[in-house]
């Protein structure tokens, strides 16, 4: 995975990218949180882990940012911080934070919590390409909706997007039913005559 670190102490920061690029994770390590936010806007790293107290942008402030931000996977934050407390912990729970650690960083745990942030990673994946999954009738071609309700695929779409849709036949289906149809609507418009 991609890991996004952000910390403004030299020696900390060495220390996670060693132990996390032995991990085998691509990280991309920074000395503040403006820095952070930039190499997240680059990089898209899909878990970040992020001291509390940093110049420009603190924790709290990228977290805030991350979550503002429109991305189409998830990154999955950790706090790593000094402040312990209850009253930290809902902070940067309240900023989008996914974990917390408190410093120092004990590695196995650290070690733990990354395979933690993983399987929900997997899992939000699974459950987004589910999503994209859509009930729709075989024969009619209509579309269930979140309430149940079955509409033509255009409206569906036309709902949920900016599309805009003009109607034509395909060769096959003209072939197949128009002309067809085409040719019992000329047979019963000539024997009402």
């Amino acid at each position: 995975m991609k890991v996004l670190i952000a910390e403004d102490d030299s020696v900390s920061r060495l220390i996670l990218l060693t132990k996390l690029k032995k991990m085998g994770h691509e990280v991309v390590a920074t000395e503040d949180g403006e820095a952070a936010w930039n190499a997240f806007l680059l990089e898209g790293p899909q878990i970040i882990v992020t001291d509390w107290m940093m110049p420009k942008i603190d924790g709290p402030g990228l977290c805030r940012l991350i979550r503002s931000h429109a991305q189409e996977r998830y990154a999955y934050v950790i706090f790593l911080t000094a402040l312990a407390g209850k009253k930290y912990y809902l902070e940067g729970m309240e900023a989008g934070a996914d974990d917390f650690l408190n410093k120092p960083v004990d590695m196995e745990e650290l070690t733990a919590r990354l395979r933690v942030a993983e399987r929900i990673l997997t899992l939000r994946t699974v459950v987004k390409q589910l999503e994209g999954l859509l009930p729709i009738c075989s024969y009619c071609k209509k579309i269930r909706d979140d309430q149940n309700t079955w509409q033509p695929i255009e409206r569906f779409i036309s709902n949920r997007t900016e599309a805009t849709f003009s109607h034509g036949a395909c060769p096959s289906c003209i072939e197949k039913i128009v002309k067809p149809d085409m040719e019992a609507y000329r047979i019963a418009k000539l024997s009402k005559s």
